[in-house]
């Protein structure tokens, strides 16, 4: 049986880096939207950010990810996975609290995955994401494979290759990050358009 691959769209690089360029010091976590082939290709599409005060899988983690899920449906796409930045630049690590959101979207989509900001790539050319597949629903790790991700050959790859280049130039130029707002930042101001995020896209 064939193994699944995954395509990261640019909208979908650019909303992941633009919550953790919003707030590089707290935790930051949200899941992809996208669809797949009789292949088990995976085209990671969108990303709909969830909350930067998350410690807990709170009502208000449960609340944004089931408006997430009704919101990937009527867009004819599904919720594929899940991410999170942590408050150190150089913290890899899939949090509890994110292998459990990543199980319950296993638990609809056979072939999720999850993956990490890696913030010291943050603001350079290479891809700062770094995928975790489950060995099991409630355990997941690093990916292993060889090639490495996002190298030729990978499993994993962005649509475009100049993606990570782009998004560090649409923070660094134009600010898009702070036109950016997730579920907790529309609990605040319900004008704040977090399921689609239009206003923050180049």
């Amino acid at each position: 049986m064939s193994t699944p691959s995954y395509t990261i769209a640019p909208e979908a690089y650019y909303k992941v880096y633009f919550h953790a360029a919003k707030h590089p010091h707290l935790p930051v976590n949200g899941v992809l939207l996208g669809t797949q082939d009789s292949s088990r290709n995976v085209s990671i599409q969108d990303a709909v950010p969830l909350l930067h005060h998350w410690t807990s899988l709170s009502p208000m983690m449960e609340i944004g990810l089931d408006l997430a899920t009704q919101h990937a449906g009527s867009s004819d796409m599904k919720v594929v996975g899940y991410y999170q930045a942590c408050e150190r630049v150089d913290d890899t690590s899939l949090a509890p609290v994110g292998e459990k959101v990543a199980g319950k979207i296993k638990a609809g989509f056979e072939d999720a995955i999850a993956f990490v900001v890696d913030g010291q790539k943050l603001g350079t050319s290479e891809s700062a994401l770094v995928p975790y597949v489950s060995t099991s629903p409630s355990s997941w790790k690093p990916t292993s494979t060889n090639p490495a991700p996002f190298s030729p050959g990978s499993k994993f790859q962005l649509e475009a290759l100049e993606t990570p280049s782009e998004a560090a130039k649409l923070v660094r130029e134009q600010n898009l990050h702070f036109a950016f707002g997730d579920f907790d930042d529309h609990l605040e101001d319900v004008t704040i358009d977090w399921l689609r995020n239009r206003s923050c896209l180049p």
